[in-house]
């Protein structure tokens, strides 16, 4: 294996005329802790799908710990764990079977699976919700969920894309000391926030992504310090039928 956990070398995507990812580089370094930022429609999870191999590209490579995603996918996919802004379980699982059956995929076995399912109910507090469905959890409930479904097999690489959307202030901060804990211990974190705190709280790397474009990368200290960010404008537009 590599030093790099996830390298990407012009990576295009296209969606007819569209392209949602136009030639991007990227190299995140195993133990790293990476927030990928960029407004709505920059091409974030578009780069996420490529990684995980949800989506297909037209060209470019990506690669997890030096194995190509698309000709190595047996041995990549197992080295991440994706937690999507999604709520997509199967709707007739209890959400302990959920998690088994989530392990299963990566030849977790039954007995382990449901030890490494319960501890992560445990921690999320959901362990009295065992047995239910998830149609039946708020909406924080099943945002932990996700995390727990993302972590039941143990991957190298976790892929967050925005996990602390819609979360009140309490689960925020247990996911963020959870996220840091894991970092701490090993884990290589991708974290796709639309909050700048959440980013200079987590992260030590910061990567902007605009218009399918990487247009920084580096470290975070680096990004802080830049002057320019600190600099704040007014835009004025005028209204239809104002007078300039």
């Amino acid at each position: 294996m590599t030093a790099d956990a996830i390298t990407i070398q012009g990576l295009v995507k296209s969606y007819g005329a569209l392209k949602a990812v136009d030639g991007i580089d990227l190299a995140v370094a195993e133990g790293d802790f990476v927030a990928f930022l960029g407004p709505n429609g920059a091409g974030k999870t578009t780069t996420i799908n490529a990684i995980t191999g949800l989506s297909n590209f037209q060209s470019g490579s990506v690669r997890v710990f030096g194995m190509d995603v698309v000709a190595d996918y047996r041995r990549t996919r197992p080295l991440i764990g994706l937690c999507p802004q999604e709520f997509n379980f199967d709707p007739f699982l209890s959400i302990h079977k959920l998690l088994v059956y989530q392990a299963g995929y990566f030849g977790v076995a039954p007995a382990e699976a449901s030890h490494r399912a319960q501890e992560l109910l445990r921690y999320f507090r959901l362990g009295e919700k065992r047995n239910i469905d998830f149609r039946k959890l708020s909406g924080g409930m099943k945002r932990r969920l996700l995390l727990c479904r993302a972590l039941v097999h143990d991957p190298k690489i976790l892929i967050l894309d925005e996990p602390t959307a819609g979360a009140d202030l309490e689960l925020k901060y247990r996911i963020w000391d959870f996220l840091t804990d894991l970092n701490r211990k090993g884990k290589t974190i991708f974290l796709t926030t639309h909050y700048m705190e959440e980013a200079e709280r987590l992260a030590n790397k910061v990567t902007i992504i605009h218009r399918g474009k990487i247009i920084h990368q580096g470290d975070k200290a680096t990004l802080l310090g830049n002057q320019t960010l600190e600099q704040k404008y007014l835009e004025l537009t005028k209204g239809a039928g104002e007078e300039s």
